[in-house]
């Protein structure tokens, strides 16, 4: 039996580490993970990035499946190579599903302010992080996000924030849970909906996110 080849790629600055609760009958799937790479300059476009993404790929008409900006990175790639399927996890199919805070912050440049050197070097910051809540945050930010390289932040929020995509492409599956908090349900079309699932839900909801997937990539 010739197995469906799939190759997930992880959520702003994070690490393929998130999927580690992923469970996929091994029969039927080969599972390829596609960590972040260093945009050349802050300047590169999406398109070229993606290109590089590209070269990473070795089989032939696979599924793609992106979490978060990794459905955006996903989404440029199927545009320069053929595959199955684009299936994405908590991200959005065009610049429409932007949230009006997301598309203020684009307009205004308020996410130039963004502390990306608390990113890069939050060991350094965690005394900030009062309550348990922030600090389990900080927790898991700790374990996910490895990429935190100031380039690659600044690039991949503009790149969020002005994606240039104002339509829905062909063949797109879209799985999004109802109580995301980056991109509401609310702006979201045609989607499978995880119920309570949050953001961060392919840590959350693995079991619920692994059935859906098993079914979407049977094709």
């Amino acid at each position: 039996m010739n197995k469906t080849h799939l190759y997930f790629v992880p959520g702003l600055a994070a690490n393929t580490k998130i999927f580690e609760y992923i469970n996929l009958p091994e029969d039927q799937f080969e599972t390829h993970f596609l960590e972040w790479i260093l945009p050349n300059s802050i300047e590169e476009t999406i398109e070229s990035y993606a290109k590089r993404m590209c070269s990473f790929i070795t089989h032939e008409n696979p599924i793609l499946i992106g979490v978060s900006f990794g459905g955006v990175m996903v989404q440029e790639m199927s545009k320069q190579l053929s595959c199955k399927k684009v299936i994405i996890i908590s991200s959005m199919k065009s610049n429409k599903e932007l949230p009006k805070r997301l598309k203020f912050a684009q307009k205004t440049k308020a996410y130039k302010l963004f502390p990306t050197k608390l990113v890069e070097n939050i060991e350094e910051y965690e005394f900030l992080f009062f309550g348990d809540y922030l600090k389990k945050r900080a927790e898991l930010y700790k374990m996910y996000l490895s990429i935190r390289n100031s380039i690659y932040l600044e690039w991949a929020i503009h790149n969020v924030l002005h994606w240039q995509q104002d339509f829905e492409l062909d063949n797109i599956v879209h799985i999004h849970g109802n109580k995301d908090e980056v991109f509401p349900i609310k702006h979201i079309k045609n989607s499978i909906e995880v119920d309570k699932g949050t953001h961060i839900m392919i840590l959350d909801k693995a079991k619920t996110i692994s059935k859906i997937l098993a079914k979407e990539c049977d094709c």
